[in-house]
């Protein structure tokens, strides 16, 4: 029986040797297409021949008796690999007649992002810091094409303080993950074009293809069209919104969400329950959300700090939260199942299709949760 099994086990290692030379054959493929991408300016990130060629993928998978979803999460996981190989041959430069560009806090994990992105794409870009400040600061904001402000929110303002000298056609922006203060202020302190800027994704990214920058126009806006087409062309997705929309959205979207994972996080040290029996005893969707809050605990107290507490807004919004959760706790504790069923079925009607699309997309989520799962076995 073990010779048997041994023989077929062997024609599945001679079919997979075949794939890694088959992929190996599509990266440098890929490799091609990122030169022609870069030398022609064509963004990484083509959703249509993405969407065309999965459709075809799963037609064929189908006649093949194999099963769509099968070949379009291995293309998934293929292409996003892809994404990455196409950064190896630069990008095409949108604006070379620009001036240098400065990032101030390019060598944090966000701004170091930007920095290799706009090196890739032919511009010139200095890095400033409080290490350098006092030493490089006056070189390199001589005459600037664009400033990029890229620090923690509460220095943010001081920072854009020191920026009054900056030239007239020079672009000022920022990263932060508020809005409205910040614009206003950059409109007070610089006379040329100004927007704001809100990359909505970390630093642990590998590629930007299909990740989301938040726009929220300032003055002069047309002087800044090159920006956002230049993060077009690596892949990123321009969400233009005031600046009072983004920060009304983001107090949901992240100060909400961020304090109550905090807040569930607070309950299970606080009790001390044990976190290595909940882990062996959570099926993948317990085992996801668990990790989300542990993801949460593994990163920078002062980023979500400073989230949290950067309005009066987010404070009120918490407080409404839980304002609703204790409306909750009363209904739990009158053990009235009729009425937890009465609302989850207006919450459901509340989410509308995205009930059933969320439900599709977070199966994507769990299948590559569970299959990332090691059990050890006697």
């Amino acid at each position: 029986m073990s010779e048997e099994l041994d023989v077929v086990r062997q024609g599945i290692d001679e079919v997979d040797r075949e794939l890694v030379t088959l992929l190996k054959r599509r990266l440098q493929l890929v490799s091609k297409v990122g030169e022609i991408k870069s030398r022609l300016g064509i963004p990484v990130y083509a959703p249509d021949r993405e969407r065309d060629m999965l459709e075809k993928r799963r037609s064929e998978a189908e006649k093949h008796g194999i099963s769509p979803q099968l070949i379009e999460d291995v293309l998934r996981r293929i292409m996003r690999e892809s994404y990455c190989s196409e950064h190896d041959a630069g990008f095409k430069c949108v604006n070379p007649s620009a001036r240098n560009i400065v990032i101030i806090g390019g060598n944090g994990q966000l701004g170091s992002i930007f920095v290799r992105m706009f090196r890739l794409s032919g511009y010139q870009v200095d890095v400033l810091s409080r290490r350098n400040w006092e030493t490089d600061a006056q070189r390199m904001l001589a005459n600037p094409g664009m400033v990029i402000v890229c620090v923690p929110i509460d220095v943010t303002g001081e920072t854009i303080e020191k920026l009054g000298s900056l030239p007239e056609d020079c672009i000022l922006t920022d990263f932060t993950s508020v809005k409205a203060v910040p614009l206003e202020k950059m409109l007070k302190i610089h006379r040329g074009p100004v927007m704001g800027l809100h990359p909505m994704f970390g630093p642990d990214i590998a590629s930007m293809a299909k990740q989301v920058v938040v726009c929220c126009e300032g003055r002069y806006q047309d002087q800044c069209e090159w920006v956002l087409a230049q993060m077009k062309i690596w892949g990123t997705r321009i969400e233009r919104v005031t600046a009072d929309e983004h920060d009304r959205a983001m107090s949901f979207i992240q100060a909400l969400r961020h304090f109550t994972t905090y807040a569930y996080g607070y309950y299970l040290q606080k009790y001390r329950v044990d976190l290595d029996r909940l882990v062996q005893l959570s099926s993948p969707i317990y085992r996801l959300e668990l990790m989300l809050v542990g993801r949460l605990f593994a990163q920078d107290p002062s980023l979500y700090a400073d989230i949290i507490l950067s309005s009066e807004r987010n404070v009120e919004n918490i407080m409404a939260y839980r304002d609703c959760i204790d409306e909750q706790v009363k209904m739990v504790q009158s053990y009235s199942r009729e009425s937890f069923i009465r609302e989850f079925l207006n919450i459901r009607d509340y989410f509308g299709s995205y009930s059933e699309q969320f439900l599709k997309e977070s199966k994507i989520l769990l299948d590559q949760a569970r299959d990332s799962m090691v059990h050890n076995t006697l």
